[in-house]
């Protein structure tokens, strides 16, 4: 051959272009490939596709149920939180109100023993003040008598006549203070 019959040769032999046998078995591994694919994997993937969605479908049913259960406890939460909170209000008024009473109870106990004091002192005061006029009167009438004694020149040491004389002076001293008073 010749260098220009081997140029031919090579242009023939065209390298883009596949050989009959090369199409016929390319072709035929295409069907063997195309039916295994069709008939085999095809319904697996489908299956697992399924699987996946049902799971994915199952797993986001059950995040919408945990989320509504989860709104349904927030608002159970926030209901009993009003509620301590309005109970925590009562019980503030209460205590204000069981406050009051108290002071007012106090208030009054106070007064009570206030006045009960007061009574006592002026039960006190009118028991010296008795006590002290029956002193006094005794020895203002200890001293008539003596300087009733010196004047009349005798002496007045009867008891009866004594009392007499000191109850007509007291009288008398009475009855002009009373005169004064008016």
């Amino acid at each position: 051959m010749t260098l220009g019959a081997g140029l031919l040769a090579a242009e023939a032999e065209n390298p883009l272009i596949p050989h009959a046998y090369e199409l016929i078995v390319g072709g035929f591994a295409f069907l063997i490939v195309f039916v295994v694919v069709g008939k085999i994997l095809t319904p697996r993937i489908q299956k697992t596709l399924e699987e996946r969605t049902e799971a994915i479908e199952g797993g986001i049913k059950k995040a919408e149920d945990a989320q509504a259960e989860a709104q349904r406890t927030l608002e159970q939460y926030k209901a009993k939180l009003d509620e301590a909170r309005h109970e925590a209000s009562r019980m503030r008024e209460e205590a204000r109100e069981q406050a009051a009473q108290i002071k007012t109870d106090l208030r009054e106990e106070a007064q009570a023993e206030a006045r009960r004091l007061i009574e006592a002192a002026r039960a006190q005061i009118e028991a010296d003040r008795q006590q002290a006029f029956a002193q006094l009167r005794g020895e203002l009438g200890r001293l008539a008598t003596d300087l009733a004694g010196r004047i009349v020149g005798e002496s007045l040491e009867d008891e009866t006549r004594q009392s007499r004389v000191v109850d007509r002076f007291l009288e008398e001293l009475e009855s002009t203070d009373g005169a004064a008073v008016r």
